[in-house]
């Protein structure tokens, strides 16, 4: 059970680094493009830490395009919450249903045909 879980859970963590590796410096136009590059540099090796690890636990459970189709379901989900609670940005209906379609290819993805 764990190592269904585990992947899910270090993938999720990974993927907030992730996110504001690459989007939490847009609140911060004004700061120097060198020292945002550095910080997200360093938020990045954080997000590594987690996501080595759960793919290497993953591989034993889920293939690698199971494994990446989870990572950008949680990337989507972890993006959708951060952009409206830290960047302030409205989420839309054309954004719902692109997700839905997203969730359509993650049913052809892991069902057993």
């Amino acid at each position: 059970m764990f190592r269904h879980f585990a992947p899910i859970i270090l993938l999720t963590v990974s993927n907030v680094f992730m996110t504001f590796a690459w989007y939490g410096h847009l609140k911060y136009k004004s700061t120097a493009l060198w020292i945002v590059i550095l910080v997200s540099w360093a938020i990045a090796f954080l997000e590594y830490c987690f996501q080595v690890p759960a793919n290497r636990i993953g591989h034993g459970v889920y293939s690698a395009a199971q494994l990446k189709t989870i990572q950008e379901v949680i990337t989507l989900l972890v993006f959708s919450v951060f952009s409206v609670l830290y960047l302030k940005e409205e989420f839309r209906w054309n954004y719902a249903v692109g997700f839905l379609f997203i969730i359509l290819a993650v049913f052809f993805i892991f069902k057993k045909w």
